[in-house]
């Protein structure tokens, strides 16, 4: 059982904090190579660029929300599905060089099929704990195949 009283206000905004920040060094890391991503032969439903980082923010705080539900629902201090979501975000954030600044996109679409295996075991972890916290992960999950099919299709297009 924790031994410390648990803040839910400063956990949310910790939790969320945390996921954004992920969020924002990636999104450091493709500055300046959206032009050459939007050069590239796109697939049909391609989306255009500015959805990116609105979808990809609205995942992140789902992501810290979910995160501090399952810190906040859980007997122990450091639940093992916390430590899958820490695996993840790192996932999350090697995708983006691989893809934008090293163009290793074949690299790229097989970590982001290994993020998307690394999702699933977390959401699951989550449902275990936190049924809510679960189910905010759909979206995620949702655009994780959708990334994979632009990441795959970029890929086989552009050679």
């Amino acid at each position: 059982m924790a031994t410390k009283t648990k803040n839910p206000t400063k956990t949310y905004l910790i939790s969320i904090g945390i996921a954004l920040a992920a969020g924002i060094i990636s999104a450091l890391v493709s500055m300046g190579k959206m032009e050459e991503y939007a050069a590239l032969r796109q697939p049909p439903l391609s989306p255009p660029g500015w959805i990116f980082p609105v979808v990809w923010t609205i995942l992140f705080v789902l992501m810290g929300i979910s995160a501090a539900r399952v810190y906040l629902n859980s007997p122990e201090d450091w639940p093992p599905a916390l430590t899958t979501y820490a695996v993840q975000l790192v996932l999350n954030m090697l995708w983006t060089p691989l893809y934008f600044a090293l163009n290793l996109r074949l690299a790229a679409f097989v970590l982001l099929v290994i993020l998307l295996i690394a999702v699933i075991i977390m959401t699951v972890q989550f449902y275990n704990v936190d049924k809510k916290a679960a189910y905010l992960q759909i979206p995620y999950i949702v655009w994780l195949v959708f990334a994979g099919y632009l990441n795959l299709a970029t890929y086989l297009l552009n050679g």
